[in-house]
């Protein structure tokens, strides 16, 4: 687990480059407040939008999510609280007033950048 990348991912990368692209600009890795040890993958401040890039494993995609043979019980619990803490952080930026964006590692590029541009075109 201790490979396993938290931030810079290809599929962040790749939403990153096309957000740049469209001449959208963002924080990276944004500190959520009052949440010393969370992050939000691509923040844009001013909008109070949170995208998180989730992957389809360690997030518990309904499409490609997989479920280990080996050591089941253990990862089960551990993707579980995977979720509930995607969850709980969603909650929290609700409450504060943040929008959330969930993105699938899967989804491609421009059409997660669609998405978000609607969320920023709206608040403009």
């Amino acid at each position: 687990m201790s490979k396993a990348k938290r931030r810079d991912t290809d599929a962040e990368l790749a939403l990153r480059r096309e957000l740049y692209r469209r001449g959208r600009r963002y924080r990276v890795t944004y500190p959520i407040p009052g949440q010393r040890r969370r992050t939000i993958d691509v923040a844009f401040t001013k909008a109070r939008l949170a995208v998180f890039v989730d992957g389809c494993f360690w997030h518990g995609c309904p499409e490609h999510g997989t479920k280990p043979r080996s050591n089941s019980e253990w990862w089960l619990t551990k993707l579980a609280a995977n979720k509930a803490r995607d969850e709980d952080t969603d909650l929290l930026l609700g409450q504060i007033g943040w929008t959330v964006i969930r993105i699938w590692e899967h989804e491609s590029p421009d059409s997660a950048a669609n998405r978000i541009d609607a969320v920023l075109n709206r608040h403009n």
